[in-house]
């Protein structure tokens, strides 16, 4: 794990941006007039997906994808000019949040200026011919990290940024040899310190379909080393599978508990029931009470939360990352007052520190608890539809649902859950 990652980092709401599809111009300067909007969500970090130039040759759709970079060093002018990028940033800041940028440095695109000028820094198959280690990325050519000139440049290109941002989000973080982010992370400490570093981790499919391709894949464990928050891809397919009545809430509860003893102890995984990669939580989520009750669920677990832009209001469109695809920034529910409440509660220590534990209460109903110094914050959460009378191990008595804000009645330690989250803390 890396020794200064800050666990506060648990308490924080990320907000995730393709700025491109941000509404119906999809420019810096939308996002920045959303700006109130975003951080009235209790969001503490906007993820801003790559804003760099696109390569041409090979692009898939019409737009092409903005992780096919062209120029790791410039802005694409579909979003706005470099003048622009930096008033976001600031403004950003202005509203007291932080700004993390994608970093995509397993690949370029096949026409990318550093192929045009340092094209001894590409991997090559085994014809010589550029490629990539994954067959169906075809618009893309991987880069070549046995080459240190290649370490210098990308770490200056961070340094660039980090001007004007305060962290990476690293693509496919697992494909970059290790040696090479504990470089650049101390690099970057020594030019900026405090910079947050998230990485898109592998689930366990793909990292053995790399390593039996005879390539390298690292795993979460290895990514702590240099990094502050990993993915929750480790257990998703388990999340989907649960959602979908595959799978018991008591062997859920038990592969989220693993991680708790599997990774480092402070340890920060990202949360999140969807993003650009996945479907859109409403998609297999139809009811709207199950997809609040798996949402409140998710962001109150131990570590950090994502949203999408568009999931807090019911999106269940996966935008294109080929073609122009607006999100609308409005939709058939509104969530906007769960994540506000959610996240205000866990800027408590409590989600920091405190001891940490999920279990079943029933078929339908999951437990989250967090305990330390005499203090307790409680979630029940009906993952599957439920209104009845479950277990509480409070005392009797009244309790404020940190939720919603009604008084909540605790007798011979039982209390009544109609489809709706408890949260409790004392």
């Amino acid at each position: 794990m890396a020794r200064d990652t800050d666990t506060n980092l648990r308490q924080q709401l990320i907000y995730s941006v393709f700025t491109r599809n941000y509404g119906p111009t999809g420019t810096f300067k939308a996002v920045q007039a959303d700006l109130p909007r975003i951080k009235a969500l209790g969001t503490d970090m906007i993820w801003l997906m790559p804003m760099y130039p696109i390569g041409a040759m090979n692009r898939k759709g019409t737009l092409g994808s903005p992780y096919a970079i062209k120029d790791y060093r410039a802005i694409n002018p579909e979003l706005g000019s470099m003048a622009d990028f930096i008033n976001l940033t600031k403004a950003i800041h202005a509203q007291g949040m932080r700004v993390m940028i994608d970093i995509v440095y397993n690949h370029t695109s096949p026409d990318s200026k550093l192929r045009q000028v340092h094209p001894e820094w590409f991997f090559r198959k085994a014809d010589g011919s550029f490629g990539n280690r994954v067959a169906d990325w075809s618009d893309i050519i991987d880069l070549d990290y046995s080459n240190h000139d290649l370490w210098a440049y990308q770490i200056e290109t961070l340094k660039q940024w980090a001007t004007y941002v305060d962290g990476f989000r690293c693509d496919v973080a697992p494909l970059v040899p290790l040696d090479f982010w504990l470089a650049a992370r101390q690099a970057l400490a020594d030019y900026k310190p405090g910079l947050v570093w998230l990485a898109e981790s592998n689930d366990s499919g793909f990292l053995k379909q790399v390593r039996d391709g005879g390539f390298e894949d690292l795993s979460d464990s290895e990514l702590y080393q240099a990094f502050d928050m990993v993915y929750d891809y480790d257990v998703l397919d388990d999340l989907h599978a649960t959602a979908m009545g595959e799978r018991s809430l008591g062997e859920f509860a038990r592969i989220l508990m693993k991680q708790d003893v599997t990774f480092p102890k402070n340890y920060v995984k990202m949360r999140f029931l969807e993003n650009h990669d996945v479907p859109r939580a409403a998609s297999y989520l139809r009811d709207p009470q199950l997809l609040r009750n798996w949402l409140a669920f998710n962001l109150f677990e131990k570590g950090s939360g994502l949203i999408y832009a568009g999931e807090e209001f019911g999106a269940d469109h996966l935008p294109s990352l080929f073609d122009a695809d607006p999100v609308a920034l409005q939709g058939p529910i509104d969530l906007t007052a769960t994540i506000q409440r959610i996240t205000s509660v866990k800027h408590n220590q409590l989600f920091v520190s405190g001891a940490y534990s999920v279990q079943p209460v029933n078929d339908q109903v999951m437990a989250i608890r967090y305990q330390a110094a005499g203090k307790v914050a409680l979630g029940y959460f009906a993952l599957r539809p439920f209104s009845g009378t479950i277990s509480c191990e409070l005392a009797d008595g009244q309790y404020r649902n940190q939720l919603t804000g009604q008084v909540i009645d605790v007798a011979d330690h039982q209390v009544s859950l109609d489809n709706e989250p408890l949260i409790f803390v004392q």
